[in-house]
């Protein structure tokens, strides 16, 4: 095995300000004591994958020369933009935060693990094989695939996180923007199984129909005329008082908080020229919305406006509590956390003109699924 290779998709950002995707070949991992060695079967395309694999390159330049395997994508990247990326100019760097595939070897301590499925979240896994540590691992129960299991973490784990924030930080209700999206309809999932009350917020009437289908109460459609309206009535029915915001631009953060302060003030007994004593939080989690963030100072001034992560996250609850939310993926991964992909791609494809300006559009209901393998 020691003298095979696994091909891996590199992005890279020059000096010269252009951002260059390739597949390179890399010598076969091999498992030291504790790791295993992962056949990655299948890796999906998640917006936090973009950061990296695309960054702020501007799509409408793409040039592709070569083919298949041998093709490499170049974009032009902003001149602006380059002093912000310093740490990796001119580094090629492997991509794909999760995915899944079988244990084909492992390092000593690490054996029984040899043909298990597993799910990992250990970067560069739009590779063929990928080693990392047995304990990152999250092990697939009997009969889940490995594209089941693919995205096992990132967006399971930031819906439950999403609701363990709500409850550590004494909010007993939660809003949910972009809603109808993959990790949107898991939340939906989550609350109706954990008595929590839920505000979802989506752009289409497709979009409410998708939610009301899963038994979502609460679908406010932004397209609307009476959406600010028929927000504050889901947020005087449920007393929600904190949002997570996947757009980030614009002023729907700010429409959050003041509707969240209209609702407040109907709950409320008195008046005050502060506004109400209700804390009022928001918490940006995506960057759907690259304009910048606006805020319409209407909603007193008990609020809060920052950004949360699901790796700081993590740190936060320890690793007991992450490991009992990471076993509730793996027994709900056919269900609660069931992910469903729009096309399937191989490496090489990853490439493709047609692909990069799907998947870097960043559509809802729109998903790739890698397969290393084909």
């Amino acid at each position: 095995m020691s003298n095979e290779q696994s091909k891996q998709l590199r992005t890279n950002i020059t000096s010269a300000g252009k951002l260059e995707l390739s597949i390179v070949s890399v010598p076969m991992p091999q498992p030291k004591p504790g790791e295993v060695l992962i056949r990655v079967e299948a890796a999906p395309i998640n917006p936090s994958d973009l950061g990296l694999l695309l960054g702020p390159a501007d799509v409408s330049t793409m040039t592709i020369s070569g083919s298949g395997d041998d093709a490499v994508v170049t974009m032009d990247v902003p001149a602006a933009m380059l002093p912000a990326l310093a740490a990796r100019i001119d580094k090629s760097m492997p991509a794909g935060n999760e995915g899944a595939g079988v244990v084909i070897a492992a390092g000593a301590g690490a054996e029984d693990m040899i043909g298990k499925t597993v799910g990992v979240a250990g970067g560069a896994m739009y590779s063929q094989y990928r080693c990392v540590p047995a304990s990152s691992c999250l092990v697939m129960n009997e009969g889940t695939t490995p594209a089941q299991g693919a995205s096992c973490f990132v967006n399971p784990l930031t819906a439950l996180g999403m609701v363990e924030t709500m409850k550590m930080e004494n909010h007993t209700a939660l809003v949910h923007t972009a809603a109808a999206s993959n990790l949107g309809q898991m939340l939906v999932k989550i609350c109706l199984a954990d008595g929590v009350q839920l505000v979802n917020i989506v752009r289409t009437q497709a979009q409410v129909d998708l939610l009301k289908a899963l038994g979502a109460v609460y679908v406010c459609n932004t397209s609307e005329p009476t959406f600010k309206e028929d927000l504050v009535d889901a947020l005087v029915a449920t007393r929600a008082t904190i949002a997570f915001d996947a757009t980030g631009g614009g002023r729907l953060a700010s429409d959050l908080l003041s509707a969240m302060e209209i609702a407040a003030n109907k709950n409320a007994d008195g008046h005050s020229i502060y506004g109400s004593t209700t804390y009022k939080q928001v918490y940006i989690y995506g960057g759907l919305d690259r304009s910048p963030t606006t805020l319409n100072r209407a909603f007193g001034m008990s609020w809060g406006l920052g950004g949360w992560l699901l790796t700081p996250f993590i740190g936060k609850i320890g690793m007991e509590k992450f490991g009992a939310l990471r076993q509730r993926v793996a027994d709900e991964i056919q269900t609660t956390f069931s992910s469903h992909y729009t096309r399937e791609i191989s490496l090489a494809e990853v490439l493709s003109a047609d692909a990069i300006k799907s998947y870097s559009k960043q559509a809802t209901g729109e998903r790739f699924l890698i397969k290393p393998q084909q």
